[in-house]
């Protein structure tokens, strides 16, 4: 039976969601297909959620769209993947627009095709007045590189004298990775059976409820969305003190 939105209390909504799309290969070999096809399918998935997320008041949806050991896969899919994802910033602009969603990217965005680039760099420019929801794509991304790029630069900062290493601590450090400008995930939600992080958030998610469901990302839908933020409201978050210590704070 399938989750409807009004089971959803609108007061606890988690404010960032972070999302593996996992599945698109797998369910393209399901119907006989390249994989190219399952990415290509996928892109409505991304649709669907974006604005399912939008529309309940969730503030921030990170994707994790293309890691940074998604390189190592044949240059036939990359090359494909990378003019998909052109094709679709570019083609999803006035989605954005229409649903009041800011388009961000994270990422070592550099090593990305220059057309594809420029796409990505035209769109986050054209959205970004729209307030209602921020929709970030995890590109060239890996969580071990975001650590060590943050690394590289408070090493330069103390170098440099502009920092002191006894100023250092988790929420310095935070300042330094791409998502300086957004709260952690809350929830993580990952499909396709699989449940591991794969190099995601990995400094982010300390702390973040996962979700994990058999479906294919190209079958993951708005009522799916619905029944993993369910799921994580019927959930105690501790942050390692006890279920005793947060009802005395009540």
């Amino acid at each position: 039976m399938s989750i409807t939105k009004d089971k959803i209390d609108l007061t606890r909504l988690p404010q960032h969601i972070a999302v593996i799309m996992d599945g698109n290969g797998r369910w393209a070999k399901q119907q006989g297909k390249m994989r190219i096809f399952g990415h290509q399918n996928g892109v409505g998935a991304v649709r669907a959620i974006s604005e399912a997320a939008a529309e309940l008041g969730v503030k921030y949806l990170t994707l994790y769209a293309f890691s940074t050991e998604n390189w190592n896969r044949s240059s036939i899919e990359v090359d494909a993947l990378m003019k998909l994802l052109s094709k679709t910033i570019s083609e999803e602009l006035d989605t954005l627009n229409n649903n009041n969603i800011r388009l961000n990217a994270i990422g070592d965005l550099e090593r990305l095709p220059k057309y594809n680039y420029d796409a990505l760099i035209d769109t986050i420019e054209k959205t970004k007045n729209n307030s209602r929801m921020t929709l970030t794509l995890c590109l060239s991304y890996s969580g071990r590189w975001e650590i060590t790029q943050a690394a590289k630069m408070i090493a330069e900062k103390v170098k440099s004298g502009e920092l002191q290493t006894e100023q250092i601590d988790e929420k310095c450090f935070s300042t330094f990775l791409n998502t300086k400008d957004m709260p952690d995930p809350e929830l993580l939600i990952r499909t396709s059976g699989e449940e591991r992080l794969s190099n995601f958030l990995l400094w982010q998610l300390a702390y973040s409820e996962f979700y994990f469901t058999d479906k294919f990302w190209p079958d993951f839908g708005k009522e799916d969305l619905y029944e993993a933020i369910v799921d994580y409201q019927s959930r105690e978050r501790r942050f390692g003190k006890t279920s005793e210590q947060l009802i005395d704070k009540k």
